[in-house]
This record gives structure tokens, C-alpha cells and sequence, in this order.
């Protein structure tokens, strides 16, 4: 009979791409993993995985063997759930991506009061500016901030978003602060590259219009914006959820350039095969409630 532990760590070892890798994602030594991967090759008695010095393949079987355990994985975890669920409890392994800075200012207060509410989810929360691939990296979960583009993921609201054009007091000082989106346009900006120049969009009427200012910095997280800001280097169309010490510090300012800038919303999405998930679930309602609508950072 099959070992579920062997099982789950040879589809880590697929997702991540290395024992090493699984090794850290599972929590426990490499030895541990490589002994696991082992005991399952000579149980099925086929090679799941061909190793080299520069990587780590999958074979034909291994493929194959591959798409199968990790549906039932996840069958295995639902009905776990499930159970849990008819208990009124939400237990098991949660693997969640989100943004850098929204993750270190508000989504991770919001999780540690989830997991003392629910003691029995295992939590791994990854940090990362970067659009990650959930199916293919493993991720039970994404929360991001703006359009999921993965057609293949399910898509759920969890708060809206407004975002200010900033300048710290020195920038206005030196440079003057633009009253329309004309002037903006000669004044230097902090882009976020994962969006790039196109994303200073603002609404006048019922159009879009879009400013290109002068490149000041490119760069994919917010919080370094926010600083680059503050430090006077150039202007930052920032959301609000990064402006409350700022803004109470007076170390930056809103800029009225006579039209509204396009907001976004925080998002989680999740695979398909998680839908009905109890954890899933019971994390979107829960992060609902503790943001607010409209969030608390914009009251």
C-alpha cells in the first residue's frame, strides 16, 4: 500500500522543482524527502524522477503518476475538511502568495488573528511582488492587488482599493505640486514596473486618460515606492492602504491634479478543484470581515 507521506512529498518535490525545495515547503530535512521519493519508486518499482547535476525532470511515469496523486491530494485534504467542516472546524494545510508590502501591513495581522480563530490550519504565506503561477508553483491561494489574470483560477472580491497621487513636502518644494494632468506630465515619477508606465490612468467624465510622467525609478513593490516618495526623488501614485503613517507623519501629501485616479481591488483566487473548499472559504470570509467595506484603511 501506497505511503500518503511519500505520496505528497514526491508531487512537493514536482511543484517545487527540487528536494531542497520540497524539503523547506514540507517542513522537514532533505534526507527525509529522498528517503519518501525512494520508498515510493520501489513500491510502484518505476523511476518517478531522473536527476542530474543542473536539474530534475519528470519521467514518462512519473508524469503520468504526478497528475493523479495530486488530484488526490487534494481529494484526500477536501475530505479531511469536509469532516472537519460537519465539526464546525477548519483543519489542514494552506498555502497561500500575496503581495510584499499589502502582506506585511495588513494581510498578516488579519491571518494571525484567523489562525488563532482556527489553530488547526497549517499556514505557509509566501511574500512575493512577483505574478506567481498558483497551479504550477502549488499555491492553495493568491491574494492580489488588482485583476487575477489566470483564466483558470476561480476570482473572489475581498476589498476595494483607492490610490492618491503622493509627494513628499521637499519634492512640492523644489519641483511645485501639478494642478492638472498636463502639468503632471513634466513632473518625475515612481513606476511600478509590474504594471508599468501605463498604469497612471485617471477619470475625467467618462473618459481614461493616461499619464506618462518622466521615468524617475522602476520598481515591483510598493513599499519601496511609498520610501522613494518620501525620500523626495519623485512623485508615487500609491494605493491608501500603504498612506496611513505617512500621511500622519505629514512626510507626504496628496496631489489634487483635478481628476480621480483609477482605483483597484484585493483579490483571492484559487484553483478550480478548490471550490467549496471549507478553508478556503472560511480564509475569504474572514479577511472580508477584518478589511471592511470600505476597508479601515480608508475610513
Amino acid at each position: 500500500m501506497l505511503n500518503l507521506e511519500s505520496v505528497a512529498s514526491f508531487v512537493s518535490i514536482a511543484d517545487a522543482g527540487s528536494v531542497a525545495a520540497a524539503a523547506r515547503r514540507i517542513g522537514v530535512s532533505k534526507s527525509v524527502v529522498s528517503a519518501r521519493l525512494s520508498e515510493l519508486e520501489r513500491a510502484l518499482g518505476v523511476k518517478l524522477i531522473r536527476r542530474t547535476t543542473r536539474a530534475l525532470t519528470l519521467t514518462q511515469e512519473g508524469n503520468t503518476f504526478y497528475r493523479r496523486a495530486k488530484q488526490i491530494l487534494r481529494e484526500v485534504e477536501g475530505a479531511a475538511a469536509e469532516v472537519a467542516a460537519r465539526q464546525h472546524t477548519v483543519v489542514g494545510p494552506l498555502r497561500i502568495s500575496a503581495p510584499v508590502g499589502f502582506g506585511n501591513l495588513h494581510l498578516g495581522p488579519a491571518l494571525f488573528s484567523f489562525l488563532a480563530q482556527n489553530p488547526s490550519v497549517d499556514l505557509t504565506l509566501d511574500l512575493d511582488d512577483r505574478f506567481v503561477d498558483v497551479m504550477k508553483e502549488g499555491y492553495d491561494a493568491v491574494i492580489r492587488h488588482g485583476p487575477v489574470e489566470d483564466k483558470r483560477l476561480i476570482v473572489k472580491h475581498l476589498a476595494r482599493s483607492r490610490r492618491i497621487l503622493v509627494a513628499s513636502p521637499d519634492y512640492v518644494n523644489r519641483f511645485g505640486s501639478p494642478t492638472s494632468l498636463k502639468e503632471l506630465e513634466a513632473h518625475r515619477g515612481v513606476i511600478y514596473s509590474n504594471r508599468g508606465v501605463g498604469d497612471w490612468r485617471f477619470r475625467v467624465g467618462r473618459r481614461w486618460i493616461t499619464v506618462t510622467p518622466r521615468m524617475a525609478l522602476r520598481v515591483n513593490n510598493g513599499m519601496l515606492m511609498r520610501d522613494a516618495a518620501i525620500a523626495g526623488l519623485a512623485m508615487a501614485l500609491l494605493p491608501t492602504f500603504f498612506l496611513q503613517s505617512a500621511f500622519k507623519s505629514r512626510s507626504l501629501r496628496a496631489v489634487d491634479v483635478g481628476a480621480e485616479a483609477e482605483g483597484a481591488v484585493i483579490y483571492v483566487g484559487y484553483p478550480e478543484d478548490l471550490r467549496g473548499s471549507p478553508k478556503i472559504e472560511a480564509l475569504t470570509g474572514w479577511l472580508r470581515q477584518s478589511f471592511g467595506d470600505p476597508p479601515y484603511w480608508d475610513r
